[in-house]
């Protein structure tokens, strides 16, 4: 799924935050995403989704080149990195991440059994990030059972979890950096079921930032 873009003169509302807001920010982010077609002629998000196959793809490929937020096609989605993607409820692509998609649905099986195509892992994917009437789905969980790569909300910011730190997001990487807490239960924004997969064993890509 990933292309080359043509670079807008202006943010575009295609920036995806972990709490699953498109919004308009300047960031560039290192990973694609589709949830269909999503913008009108003038470029303006007129819905949240329009298909349940929320994918993470690549964000360049060589010799592809699109123009951005075009309408009666499909609306390229923009993520920090692979585990903001998994916080906003979007999965591997089984076209231009095949490898990172079939180890994902492998340990999918092992957690959950089968069936395990793509559209039952959406079906239940959907369930987990959206509540009835569209919001976003999140749950509490203890903070030391989280796997890394989860993202959490504190005071109504989003922070992954990575090793025993926490790191805050921006559109731009990750800035602050606090010690993680040893026992408190949070608010997870990840949904249930990615939480469980990376529990398993799927670690998701990270932004250059957080070795920083």
């Amino acid at each position: 799924m990933g292309e080359r873009f043509a670079v807008a003169r202006r943010p575009l509302q295609n920036r995806v935050t972990p709490f699953g807001e498109i919004e308009a920010l300047t960031g560039r982010g290192t990973m694609l995403g589709n949830r269909g077609t999503l913008c009108d002629d003038a470029q303006h998000i007129v819905r949240k989704w329009q298909v349940r196959r929320w994918i993470a793809c690549r964000l360049h490929v060589p010799g592809r080149r699109r123009k951005l937020m075009q309408p009666h096609t499909w609306t390229e989605l923009f993520f920090l990195d692979e585990a903001a993607a998994f916080a906003a409820g979007h999965r591997p692509c089984a076209a231009c991440l095949y490898a990172d998609y079939k180890r994902f649905k492998e340990l999918w099986i092992g957690c959950f059994g089968g069936p395990a195509g793509a559209d039952d892992m959406d079906d239940r994917l959907h369930a987990d990030r959206i509540l009835k009437g569209g919001m976003k789905r999140t749950h509490r969980a203890e903070i030391s059972e989280l796997p890394e790569g989860t993202y959490i909300a504190l005071e109504g910011e989003a922070w992954v979890v990575i090793g025993e730190r926490l790191l805050a997001w921006s559109d731009n990487g990750y800035t602050t950096s606090q010690s993680r807490f040893r026992h408190r239960e949070v608010d997870v924004l990840t949904p249930a079921s990615l939480v469980t997969v990376m529990a398993a064993g799927y670690v998701p890509r990270l932004h250059p930032s957080a070795a920083q």
